[in-house]
């Protein structure tokens, strides 16, 4: 599930969660770090477990217009495609879903104004409207019809953002890639798969399909990078520190640091990745996570550290 991507990104906020308190031991970061990765696989269950959720308010609106005084001949004859759609029965009927939703304590259930919210959202969509005109009905039509809501209904939504941060602080920013995890679990159940719980590292996915393949852990990967990044990082500050003499040593972003550290930390300890690719990797973190001047900045110190230490 997650790649050396979104690992990086896990590694950078530890040690930036360091460089911000100066206190944080490697059996602390390690903890954090696994934490905020195991955190992204409980939001994509939470977002995935949404699916029922507003399938039960769409029969709950049929059975209130149903019962009310003066049913009009579509109150009593209700389009009622989506209400039975059969994902959200298979998901509602899957032992091992709904084990691990009762287990890590994941429920839609306090959040009732923000399904109806999403449902509303949807029928007034194009995507919802034709599904709901096409004549029949097919696991792979409901899955495609939910996979337009992962993609359009929740994505720069305040009041889920809202609700996420409530939760749990580690699901900061990972919301549109447990939503891609989402679509890709529809489309196995598309294709007549079973819903599987996704392996947390990329890694461990690949060797589950073929054993046999020479796949490096990521998960090994990541948990050295934080060791080596938080051990080096006094080293790492004290280097940059001689390369801007004219800055004050508190006019260093830790942002900016921690981002440095992890590439060093990188680049001096697997020696199997090129410099260069660490170094685009990192400096393109910096572009989302640091000041608007951080990437001229990173992109410099690192360059040059790399050449004077002859890390090409």
């Amino acid at each position: 599930m997650l790649g050396r991507r979104i690992l990086r990104i896990k590694a950078f906020k530890t040690i930036y969660a360091y460089a911000v308190t100066g206190k944080m031991s490697q059996d602390e970061a390690k903890a954090q770090f696994l934490a905020s990765c195991e955190a992204v696989r409980d939001l994509y269950l939470f977002m995935l477990s949404i699916v029922p959720c507003i399938t039960a308010e769409a029969q709950a609106r049929i059975d209130a217009a149903k019962g009310k005084l003066n049913p009009t001949e579509e109150d009593l004859n209700p389009n009622q495609k989506f209400a039975s759609n059969a994902l959200a029965t298979l998901l509602e009927q899957d032992p091992d879903f709904n084990k691990i939703l009762e287990r890590k304590k994941l429920s839609w259930a306090p959040y009732d104004i923000l399904i109806r919210d999403v449902y509303d959202s949807m029928c007034g969509k194009d995507y919802f409207q034709k599904y709901m005109q096409t004549p029949g009905t097919s696991l792979e039509e409901d899955c495609k019809l939910f996979t337009k809501a992962f993609e359009q209904e929740f994505v720069d939504n305040a009041a889920l953002e809202a609700i996420l941060e409530d939760i749990n602080l580690l699901w900061v920013d990972d919301l549109a890639y447990a939503l891609t995890w989402c679509c890709r679990s529809l489309e196995d159940i598309a294709a007549g798969q079973p819903w599987k719980l996704p392996e947390l590292y990329q890694s461990d996915m690949v060797l589950k399909k073929r054993p046999d393949a020479k796949v490096d852990s990521d998960k090994d990967f990541a948990v050295k990078l934080v060791r080596c990044a938080l051990s080096g990082y006094e080293k790492y500050f004290e280097k940059v520190v001689t390369m801007v003499p004219d800055w004050d040593r508190d006019r260093l972003f830790s942002s900016d640091m921690a981002v440095i550290a992890c590439a060093m930390a990188e680049i001096e300890n697997f020696k199997d990745i090129p410099a260069k690719v660490s170094l685009n990797e990192y400096v393109e973190i910096s572009k989302f996570y640091c000041s608007p001047k951080s990437r001229s900045f990173v992109n410099g110190v690192l360059d040059r550290l790399i050449k004077e230490n002859n890390l090409i």
